[in-house]
């Protein structure tokens, strides 16, 4: 089963179209409330994208101006508000995201697709510099849900972030052990004989699954 091609694919199209359903806003609101809730974290913000996108929302017929508003000095800041049209688009978007999975090309997957091209010493040195840096992000993300529910933010906005955590920390384990292959060995095996690494490295020696000639 396919996802449905959608006019507008940009998910700050669809943060933008989930906070106008919640009610009518401004652009700076928009900006605003999603760096409150932590939004940002998920779905890439700027400001001028972010008026690139409601430019795209109106002309598609999603949203439309409601009002102009003037709050002192400040230059006038449009209201939108979703159409009949953009509440039905969100709510289907919304569910084609929630109960479909896609496949997602990370930069991480991709470079281990090449990982035999380096030595298997530095091949684990950076694995090894990537759960440093992993395990940083899982005590600030840790850090950053407890601060937001000590703040009173319900559990229910943060759920994204829980799940930011789980494959943070699934990842970290899943590298570990990675480094932990390639260090015995077992990783370099293969059933039909031929070593992995030999192919890119012709030069390591290899006893009994171990790296003994590795390069530098």
């Amino acid at each position: 089963m396919t996802m449905t091609k959608r006019k507008i694919s940009n998910l700050l199209a669809l943060a933008v179209l989930s906070l106008l359903t919640e009610r009518p806003m401004h652009p700076y609101e928009v900006s605003a409330v999603m760096r409150q809730r932590g939004l940002a974290d998920s779905i890439k913000l700027n400001y001028g994208s972010l008026y690139s996108v409601i430019e795209a929302l109106l002309r598609e017929g999603l949203i439309v101006p409601q009002e102009t508003q003037r709050d002192g000095r400040h230059p006038e800041r449009t209201v939108y508000a979703t159409t009949e049209e953009g509440r039905t688009e969100f709510f289907s978007w919304l569910r084609s995201l929630i109960h479909m999975p896609a496949t997602e090309y990370t930069q991480f997957a991709a470079g281990l697709s090449f990982l035999a091209h380096f030595s298997p010493t530095e091949a684990a040195a950076l694995l090894e510099e990537r759960t440093r840096h992993l395990s940083e992000n899982i005590r600030a993300k840790r850090s950053a849900i407890e601060a937001n529910m000590l703040h009173g933010l319900d559990q229910l906005f943060l759920v994204e972030d829980e799940y930011a955590l789980v494959l943070q920390e699934a990842e970290l384990a899943w590298v570990q052990q990675l480094i932990r292959e390639i260090h015995d060995g077992t990783l370099a095996e293969s059933k039909d004989g031929r070593l992995g690494w030999k192919i890119l490295h012709p030069d390591l020696a290899f006893t009994h699954g171990e790296v003994e000639g590795d390069e530098q």
